[in-house]
């Protein structure tokens, strides 16, 4: 497989932002920089010839300096960046963002829902516009939500047909022995309405639940019926890889977290894979 895209990586610099999201129990070994040049050998070594760069806090200046990184680097093929959906001069904050170095490699907005204490966030009248716009400028936007919010984010994505939302991580669901019914059920009901993709990342390094049966260097058993659930609902064509560097590697390497998706799609047609493996990513982000 050649060309594959890496549609979820990140980087930070602790000197330039802090990082909330990393000061929480557990996360204390992503606790220093991760650079575009830590990522480079790890993705030429899985054949990954592009990826998409997240945001990870929500300052603008990030978003600046994500778009410069990308300019200048030959691997970083988009940018998901960060605006404040709720001001009512959004259109003109994306369009100034388009107007700094690197303004073209903007692909698409995220904003972490799993910050806001609000479970409507995504249902308020004011972030609806925000995301209108967000689709008016040609963009998609991220949906970074805990598993109990995808009927909020099913709700955006219904009052804003026009805009492309991809779902990050799967929903967050908890990995367990067996998928959660209402998880199951609320993936069916996104999945139902055409603008939406999925990304099968941020679980691709998690461990077996304790008591499951597990072998090999790929261990993916567990992961299966949340890989099919998502394959069965959205299609190849609407899913998209991604690693969740350097956070995956909070469990698992690089090449561990490409070699469990690589075995969980092993069984898809080339045609099959190379949707997920790039093709989604570059039609979803409009990467060059």
């Amino acid at each position: 497989m050649s060309g594959m895209i890496d549609a979820h990586q990140h980087v930070w610099d602790l000197a330039a932002h802090a990082q909330p999201y990393l000061e929480l129990p557990g996360n204390e070994p992503l606790l220093r920089n991760f650079a575009e040049a830590d990522l480079r050998p790890l993705a030429a070594a899985a054949g990954v010839t592009g990826t998409v760069v997240v945001q990870t806090v929500t300052e603008p200046t990030e978003t600046t300096e994500l778009l410069a990184l990308a300019a200048a680097s030959d691997l970083i093929a988009g940018v998901v960046g960060w605006t404040d959906l709720e001001s009512p001069t959004i259109a003109d904050a994306l369009a100034a963002i388009r107007e700094q170095p690197g303004g073209g490699l903007l692909s698409g907005i995220r904003h972490p829902v799993l910050i806001e204490t609000d479970p409507n966030w995504l249902r308020r009248p004011a972030v609806l516009a925000g995301l209108t716009a967000v689709g008016a400028a040609g963009l998609s936007y991220d949906l970074v939500v805990p598993s109990g919010l995808i009927p909020a984010a099913t709700h955006a994505a219904a009052a804003c047909p026009d805009v492309t939302f991809v779902l990050d991580h799967l929903g967050n669901p908890p990995i367990e022995t067996t998928p959660d019914e209402g998880w199951v059920r609320d993936i069916r009901r996104l999945a139902t309405l055409p603008n939406t993709m999925c990304k099968l990342s941020g679980v691709l390094g998690e461990p077996a639940p304790a008591g499951s049966a597990t072998s090999g260097d790929a261990v993916v058993a567990h992961l299966v019926p949340y890989y099919e659930t998502i394959l069965a609902a959205f299609g190849p064509d609407r899913i998209m890889f991604g690693s969740d560097w350097p956070v995956c590697t909070l469990s698992a390497s690089y090449a561990q977290v490409v070699a469990a998706a690589r075995a969980l799609t092993s069984e898809l047609s080339a045609t099959e894979q190379d949707a997920i493996y790039a093709g989604t990513a570059r039609r979803t982000y409009r990467l060059g």
